[in-house]
């Protein structure tokens, strides 16, 4: 069995979000997670953020790695919480990828 690349795991991943909004809370993190709305599932987000951060410096790559997958999830969660798809952070990198990152958050 071949690996995804991150893109197909995030599209993945983003899918699976999409189907369970809709669920029962009682039942679904992920709708537990958007029914608290946005600021629940930012929330949530800059917890994991923090978590990945500290285990970025802590040498250990097996716990990175974990952190990262689980803060890319609270961001897709975040995400669709406010209607923003994976395609639009797409296009939102690829408008970035004609420029340096200098340029870029200049333009900002």
């Amino acid at each position: 069995m071949s690996e995804k690349t991150l893109g197909e795991a995030i599209d993945a991943l983003a899918a699976t979000i999409d189907a369970r909004a809709g669920a029962d809370p009682k039942q679904s993190y992920t709708a537990a997670l958007l029914a608290g709305g946005p600021p629940r599932c930012a929330q949530k987000m800059g917890e994991e953020a923090f978590e990945m951060a500290l285990a970025a410096v802590s040498l250990d790559e097996d716990a990175l790695a974990h952190e990262a997958a689980d803060l890319l999830y609270h961001l897709l969660v975040t995400l669709n919480s406010r209607g923003v798809g994976p395609a639009a952070v797409a296009a939102a990198l690829a408008k970035r990828s004609s420029m340096s990152g200098h340029e870029e958050k200049a333009a900002r």
